[in-house]
């Protein structure tokens, strides 16, 4: 029988989640920076290329995590994150020293490569920690989590904002650093264990993983286009003052938060299955606000509307899959957080190629992403169809 999490364990985990929603959009929060002429002068394709080792490093960390938890447990996993995340935010902090220098790229590469595996493991042992603790409500305890990390999200785009209106940006990622060792010596003080069956099932994954697969794989796409390029599109292409963007960015991972909260909220009067199939379909539209804003004001809530639209489809996708094969919980988290950077990458890397060698622009991308969305209702549907008797 699973043990009871203490009070100090669980909101260890859900503190976890807000400084990791930080740590993971505090480069894309710093776009202007990276491409400013005063800043790094990175080019559209540079700015893309910077997540690879992000994406390459998170994918590997997160297929490999559930076979490290067997040797070392879900806290070594977690305290592998934390290490990464540390010192991607370490070199962040350090990378304003070598602006002009033909080193600066290389640092801040391997800044996201460091924080790929910080992604990569932490998310995995937190949800699957969060997972295991509450088997009855596994829904509403994964939301949870996840709208915590997007309070991180959220957060992250006004405090770069703030910094950088005080002539130091650099001081976020400097305090993430700070944060983050003591939540490191944190984590050593608290046992973080689970039941073996919550974290068994390390060899072969079910063919119906390949549906939640493609769902989190598009939902990356989707998640990316807003959550990397909304700065740069507002004000490279709509001229919208870079201010007023970042505002877009902030209202977009607001809307994600809220939405989560709401839906788990919302939990026991409105079935997670509906939810699952309307947010699809709400970002079809949503991304078509985004791609006709001409405004501040229009981008930002249409940013805001995709943010409602994406909030809880990652979470669920997570909780459905380990409800629908308990015995295979950590497997399926960390091999959805696989895909979903395989998505977070295609667009990262993708959209930045494709704006400067095939001439796309960035309002061409969000019309695509109508197209994603529309895929992931249609996969959204075939989720809930078949597995809704096994919930």
């Amino acid at each position: 029988m699973q043990r009871k999490a203490s009070g100090f364990e669980i909101g260890l985990l859900y503190v976890a989640g807000v400084i990791q929603g930080l740590a993971l959009v505090t480069f894309p929060a710093a776009s202007a920076i990276f491409a400013s002429p005063t800043g790094f002068n990175l080019s559209g394709a540079q700015y893309g290329s910077l997540f690879i080792p992000q994406v390459i490093l998170a994918i590997l960390t997160s297929a490999l995590a559930p076979r490290l938890a067997h040797r070392v447990g879900l806290r070594g996993v977690l305290l592998l994150g934390l290490c990464g995340d540390l010192l991607s935010m370490g070199l962040l902090a350090v990378s304003p020293l070598l602006i002009g220098s033909s080193a600066a790229f290389p640092l801040l590469c391997l800044a996201t490569a460091a924080l790929g595996i910080g992604f990569g493991a932490t998310v995995m042992a937190l949800n699957t920690l969060v997972e295991g603790f509450f088997p009855e409500r596994a829904d509403g305890a994964v939301l949870a989590l996840n709208a915590l990390l997007g309070v991180g999200t959220a957060l992250a785009p006004v405090l770069v904002s703030l910094f950088t209106r005080l002539g130091a940006w650099w001081a976020l990622p400097a305090l993430m650093a700070v944060l983050l060792a003591l939540l490191l010596f944190a984590v050593t003080r608290a046992a973080l264990k689970l039941s073996y069956h919550a974290v068994a099932g390390a060899s072969g994954l079910p063919p119906r993983f390949w549906l939640y697969a493609g769902f989190v794989l598009l939902y990356g796409i989707a998640e990316t286009l807003c959550g990397n390029w909304a700065t740069l599109y507002l004000s490279a292409q709509r001229h919208v003052p870079v201010v007023d963007a970042s505002l877009a960015l902030t209202a977009f991972w607001s809307l994600v938060t809220l939405g989560r909260v709401v839906v788990a909220l919302l939990n026991r009067w409105l079935p997670s299955r509906w939810v699952y199939v309307a947010l699809p379909v709400l970002l079809i539209g949503a991304f078509q606000v985004v791609a006709h804003a001409d405004s501040a004001l229009a981008g930002i809530g249409g940013f805001a509307l995709a943010g409602l639209a994406c909030s809880a489809l990652l979470p669920l996708s997570i909780s459905f899959g380990g409800t629908e094969f308990p015995d295979k919980a950590a497997t399926m988290s960390g091999a959805l957080i696989a895909f979903y950077q395989v998505g977070y990458g295609i667009a990262a890397f993708g959209a930045g190629s494709l704006h400067q060698h095939a001439g796309m622009t960035y309002s061409g991308m969000f019309s695509v992403g109508s197209v994603v969305a529309a895929l992931l209702a249609a996969l959204a549907l075939a989720i809930i169809r078949h597995g809704a008797e096994r919930r």
